[in-house]
């Protein structure tokens, strides 16, 4: 009687279809929870910006002399930027600042995302005085609103960590029906000169998730 190899038995065939079933069973299992959420990409938010700039070549000595501050945000944890998405907090019914420390806001108070808090050079996106805002949102959760903040005009976002203090409240908006998309337009005094960050808070509809970021800007 012939044998088969063991190879070819249908035993061996069955342990190599198991281990690969598991393989992907863990890759699915460690998605990064970016995929279910979104963010500010116009103008873009800190994360988003290191990201977009930076993902594709994040291991590239360069960064660290052309952009030192995303350099400093992979380094300390690159998974920052490749959950630029999932920047969330849950259950904070609307106590943004008695839940968020100051010096905590461009990072929602997430220690995994604290290197978005660090000062220094980041890069800006040149607004005028009316200025529009671009979320999108993956999974199309829609917002109870967004509150918009600009950086005091004396504060550097340079040397200085962002406190509720350095911010300067210019609009709350309405209710947005779930969209992948959504634009709205921000109307300032036409006070701000210079490098200045905007704050944004992101109330998502679906459930009690809030969203904080820091877009740097450029007023030109």
């Amino acid at each position: 009687m012939r044998m088969r190899t063991a190879a070819g038995s249908p035993a061996r065939r069955r342990s190599i279809f198991v281990l690969i079933a598991a393989v992907l069973a863990g890759l699915f299992a460690w998605a990064p929870p970016a995929s279910a959420h979104g963010t500010i990409v116009g103008p873009a938010t800190r994360a988003y910006q290191c990201w977009k700039d930076w993902g594709s070549q994040h291991t590239n000595p360069a960064m660290q002399q052309q952009d030192p501050m995303c350099w400093q945000a992979f380094q300390a944890n690159a998974d920052t930027m490749w959950n630029w998405m999932s920047a969330l907090r849950d259950g904070l019914k609307g106590n943004f600042q008695g839940s968020t420390p100051d010096g905590q806001l461009c990072s929602n108070a997430l220690s995994r995302n604290n290197s978005l808090n660090t000062p220094g050079p980041w890069r800006t996106t040149s607004i005028g005085s009316t200025f529009s805002m671009h979320l999108y949102d993956q999974a199309s959760h829609g917002a109870d609103y967004f509150r918009v903040y600009v950086s005091k005009n004396g504060y550097d976002p340079a040397t200085q960590r962002l406190g509720w203090g350095n911010l300067d409240f210019i609009t709350q908006t309405g209710k947005y029906a779930p969209a992948k998309d959504i634009t709205f337009t921000v109307q300032t005094s036409g006070a701000y000169r210079g490098h200045h960050v905007v704050f944004t808070i992101w109330q998502a509809s679906h459930q009690d998730q809030t969203y904080m970021w820091c877009s740097d800007v450029n007023f030109g």
